[in-house]
């Protein structure tokens, strides 16, 4: 496996694991008003982390690595910069909202330098 598919996967490992125990602590008090960033850390750090790591495993031959760590490093900061700012806004500090906003972006641009790595390897010549 390609050190980037790693990275992906061990960044997913880690938000997974906070996502369920983010999940149990809600489960546990009743009270489950961060639901919304239980699911964002859960999809976007494990499940879409994970099929970008997936993606590249299974072109590890003909990736293009710096456009694949910049998949990476966008992305990470994506999650890192929205889930504990949206958190924090759900529990009624509405000031972080620009930052959840920020993270939003960085995601959506994670998931463009993505698509830019699928265009590529769909239309490489074989």
């Amino acid at each position: 496996m390609p050190r980037i598919s790693a990275a992906f996967f061990a960044f997913g490992t880690v938000c997974l694991l906070g996502g369920m125990t983010l999940g149990m602590i809600m489960g546990g008090s009743g009270d489950f008003t961060l639901m919304p960033a239980h699911a964002h850390l859960n999809l976007l750090g494990f499940v879409v982390m994970c099929a970008y790591g997936t993606f590249y495993a299974l072109t590890a031959a003909t990736m293009n690595c710096k456009l694949a760590w910049a998949n990476f490093a966008i992305s990470a900061a994506g999650v890192i910069v929205m889930i504990p700012s949206l958190a924090i806004m759900l529990s009624g500090n509405t000031a972080l909202e620009p930052l959840v906003a920020i993270g939003r972006l960085l995601s959506m641009l994670g998931l463009i330098v993505f698509a830019v790595s699928v265009f590529k390897e769909i239309t490489r010549v074989r």
